[in-house]
């Protein structure tokens, strides 16, 4: 069978990489466990367990929901919106650091 009729039929995608993206879930997975196992804190912490989670999340979204095997303007549809969220958030934690400090400085120190 050649490739056109091979293309029309639909392709399908070994059981091997799922398998494979599979254990590589499991290994972020124990990596994530592993940040409170030793007990790290503070930023480290919540960088450590963000950057897991977003490389489980992008693995599942690549390979389980075929966005890998998509056209590119598929993939731009859920890449740009989900990389907005994430600079979102982070301009919230910093705001709300910001707006911590202020409150905390006008009621100890008194303004």
């Amino acid at each position: 069978m050649d490739e056109t009729q091979n293309k029309a039929q639909g392709s399908t995608h070994k059981i091997g990489i799922y398998l494979w993206i599979w254990g590589l879930l499991f290994v972020l997975s124990f990596c994530s466990y592993m940040v409170d196992w030793f007990a790290f804190q503070g930023l480290l912490r919540w960088s450590l367990i963000v950057i897991f989670m977003l490389l489980k999340a992008g693995l599942i979204m690549a390979f389980f929901m075929h966005l890998f095997w998509e056209r590119y303007a598929l993939v731009n549809v859920l890449l740009w919106p989900m990389t907005a969220i994430a600079c979102f958030i982070v301009l919230m934690a910093a705001e709300a650091q910001y707006t911590v400090f202020t409150r905390a400085f006008y009621f100890f120190v008194g303004g």
